[in-house]
């Protein structure tokens, strides 16, 4: 198959490249970018059914039907109190931010207490197709603030959800095009090293730049279609296609060189490489395909925005590298290795022979050390324990971070980082205020609660019930302070728009949480608590619903949601993986160690990071995406260098006793193996280096380290090892295990190398299942 499909390519080599370039540049201005369909609110990606989205629903009132189109406006002076003028400009800004498109209303939630600040919340329409962009939506509300003409001395800044993500969005983007830069260049000089050629790492780019720019507007289109996409996906991507597209061509590239050492003809040897690795390759991606699209069935909606997207991408990469990338090398020929001559003859074993031979050798001190090895690393995941759980990665620089300082330092600071309770009432609290004076004197007095921000306090200042009601009753909707009403107690009274909906049926609570800080894992932990108090306190004042909202709440559902998606998804991907294993080494033995193997680098590199993250680092966790996310890379892209270890082992098997063939097989991808790893590891060091928040540094750090404990450890050392003591068993039940592991067989021609003219090679037996 592979062999047909190689000597079409090489025959419409010139069409094939023309086929390509039209198609990516069609692509690319003909299809949606992936951007315009990327969801950054990790609360969004829950399912219906999470008590936090129920809690989201009745907060509506507050914040819209989607907490993410929410913005707050908020106006200080930081040397002394607001003046008239200040208070002027203001509701010019508020008037001028309500025309803008897309803004659905403008509330004024009030001045702080100490007189310096006022706070309004914007609702906006949810970022769609037909809608103006959030990042342009934004701007031009910012545009409002200098259009003011504001007094000196009185600030304007945009806070709150949309600007937070919109301004996230902004520097994931820089951050993805450094990445990508910075990736690019790692790769290249890596390549300039391995090939030691001018051409060859150029051509062997090539293909995955090309994936790389048509799977943007390929998953653009399936988001548009109604598949769910992750912001991480921008970074992830460049990184996954130009580590797995330079692997896939390194495979060819270094098989290519290899037969042409043996006296083929350019071409032809290409052919034969395409013969003998164009399997390999296949079966490299579809296992990272198959193990991404498992990601499809995770409860939490985050992994299906990766999971399938990353598998769309990995397929076009999948065939750029089976058809564009031997077109390339067809078209450039011997030229391709150029300086270097390649000498005909017999092949140097190479430093990784002599290293497997020593392994073969003495099997069981050397799987013994390796397990001691990874034992040490895997002690480490004592303590481990998971953060990161925040809907958003908000920028800790530009306009949203200094409104988000701004009302820090002048509002409670329950109003800012804490939980939301909610309590719904069959009728407005204005009717009877008494409920709403017992909810809060009970919520204040719970024992998980150490400070509680209401109506009753909204801004500092405290007013009874009664007192509320009866402002209400007189007051309305003033906009301006009556005769006879302080301005303190008209700001109180303006301020409480915060925590009592329009109707007056839904009632707001801000909580600092008494277990820990805000976002803590403590804080986390208590939330089910949380919830059983503030359920307790809706039936004592016979409110008809209740719920806990924001980020501590969000980050327990998301807990709950992805450790019980990786306790499900893990057997469905090892079963997945051993399937197809099992298919291309025709053995149901194989699969089984090389599964063990890699699951033992996967816990020595999550426990190694749990020591330099959690041990050594901020001690606030792991960010909770990275155990599944570095589970599937780990046991997918692992498998790879399995798949062309192992395929070649068994190639070798045929002609050869299995030490013998252990040896020449390590030694002949040794050095492909060697190059994969420490670039596919480098590209994800880059997400390390220059990712743009924690999550991505902490995922692109505990992969590359994976990658290279499977390199350098798993696939030279522990994989020779096991399969030396299991001798024949290592193939059972196909025929290879029926021919004992010393007996060298009897070898037939080559089929590849009639057609290619030479004389025939040794490659194959009559026992050849």
């Amino acid at each position: 198959m592979f062999e047909a499909l190689a000597r079409f390519v090489v025959r419409f080599r010139w069409l094939i490249v023309v086929v390509w370039a039209a198609g990516v540049a069609g692509a690319v201005f003909a299809l949606p970018s992936l951007s315009s369909v990327t969801q950054s609110n990790n609360a969004q990606f829950l399912s219906a059914d999470a008590p936090s989205r129920h809690a989201a629903s009745l907060a509506a009132p507050f914040q819209g039907a989607a907490p993410g189109a929410t913005a707050i406006i908020v106006a200080s002076r930081a040397n002394g109190p607001l003046t008239p003028a200040d208070d002027a400009a203001i509701e010019r800004v508020l008037q001028a931010a309500a025309t803008v498109k897309e803004v659905t209303s403008v509330r004024d939630q009030g001045g702080s207490a100490d007189g310096q600040a006022r706070r309004a919340l914007l609702m906006t329409v949810p970022d769609g197709p037909g809608n103006t962009s959030n990042a342009d939506l934004v701007t031009a509300v910012r545009a409002t603030f200098a259009s003011a003409t504001a007094p000196v001395g009185l600030t304007f800044h945009l806070t709150g959800p949309l600007a937070q993500s919109t301004d996230a969005d902004t520097a994931s983007t820089k951050a993805g095009s450094n990445i990508h830069r910075f990736t690019l260049l790692f790769v290249i000089v890596l390549l300039f090293v391995v090939y030691r050629s001018l051409l060859a790492p150029v051509v062997t780019l090539i293909p995955a730049v090309l994936a790389l720019l048509l799977a943007g507007p390929v998953i653009g289109q399936a988001g548009q279609a109604g598949l769910p996409v992750s912001p991480a996906i921008q970074q992830l991507l460049v990184v996954l296609l130009l580590g797995a597209g330079t692997d896939y061509g390194l495979f060819l590239v270094f098989r290519m060189r290899e037969e042409i050492r043996r006296g083929r003809q350019p071409r032809e040897a290409l052919i034969a490489a395409m013969a003998r690795v164009g399997e390999s390759i296949t079966f490299s991606a579809v296992t990272v395909i198959a193990a991404l699209a498992c990601l499809g069935l995770a409860s939490f909606g985050l992994y299906r925005g990766l999971g399938p997207a990353l598998a769309i991408a990995l397929g076009v990469m999948l065939l750029a590298a089976l058809t564009l990338l031997p077109a390339l090398l067809a078209i450039a020929g011997r030229a391709l290795f150029w300086p270097t001559h390649l000498a005909s003859g017999q092949q140097p074993v190479g430093v990784w022979g002599r290293v497997s031979t020593r392994a073969v050798r003495r099997p069981l001190p050397v799987l013994a050390a390796g397990m001691l090895l990874f034992g040490g690393l895997s002690a480490g995941l004592n303590g481990f324990t998971t953060g990161g759980f925040t809907t958003s990665n908000p920028t800790t620089t530009g306009d949203s971070a200094a409104g988000t300082a701004a009302l820090a330092a002048h509002f409670p600071a329950p109003t800012n980082n804490g939980e939301t309770l909610l309590l719904r009432f069959a009728d407005p609290v204005w009717h009877n205020p008494d409920a709403l004076q017992t909810a809060q004197r009970q919520l204040t007095a719970a024992p998980g609660i150490s400070a509680l921000t209401g109506p009753l306090n909204p801004n500092g200042t405290t007013v009874t019930a009664a007192e509320l009601a009866g402002l209400h009753s007189s007051l309305g909707s003033a906009a301006t302070p009556p005769a006879g009403v302080s301005p303190d107690l008209y700001r109180t009274y303006r301020a409480s728009t915060q925590f009592i909906s329009p109707d007056g049926r839904t009632v707001r609570f801000d909580a600092v949480p008494a277990a820990g800080p805000a976002g803590s894992r403590a804080a986390i932990d208590a939330i089910p608590a949380l919830r059983t108090i503030v359920t307790e306190v809706a039936t004592g004042v016979a409110a008809t619903g209740s719920g806990v909202a924001g980020l501590d709440a969000t980050a327990y559902d998301i807990y709950t949601a992805s450790t019980s998606d990786l306790a499900r998804l893990v057997p469905i991907v090892l079963l997945v993986i051993a399937l197809l294993l099992a298919v291309l080494l025709r053995s149901l033995i194989a699969p089984l160690y090389l599964i063990v193997t890699v699951g033992l680098s996967y816990l020595a590199a999550l426990g190694f990071a749990t020591i330099v993250f959690v041990h050594y680092g901020d001690g606030e966790g792991l960010n909770f995406i990275i155990p599944i996310l570095l589970f599937i890379f780990a046991m997918a892209l692992g498998e790879d260098y399995n798949i062309l270890l192992m395929a070649r082992v068994r190639e070798e098997a045929h002609t050869h006793p299995l030490r013998e063939a252990l040896t020449r097989a390590i030694g002949r991808t040794g050095g492909t193996i060697t190059a994969a790893g420490l670039i596919l590891a480098g590209t994800f060091a880059v997400l390390a280096i220059a990712g743009n928040n924690t999550q991505a540094r902490q995922l692109g750090f505990t992969i590359a380290f994976a990658v290279i404990l499977d390199t350098f450890f798993v696939r030279t050392l522990l994989v020779p090892a096991a399969a030396v003591l299991l001798g024949r068993y290592n193939w059972w039940p196909s025929a290879l295990s029926r021919i004992p592991a010393d007996h060298r067989p009897t070898a037939t021609p080559d089929p590849t190398a009639r057609k290619a003219g030479d004389p025939a090679k040794p490659a194959t037996t009559t026992g050849k299942p």
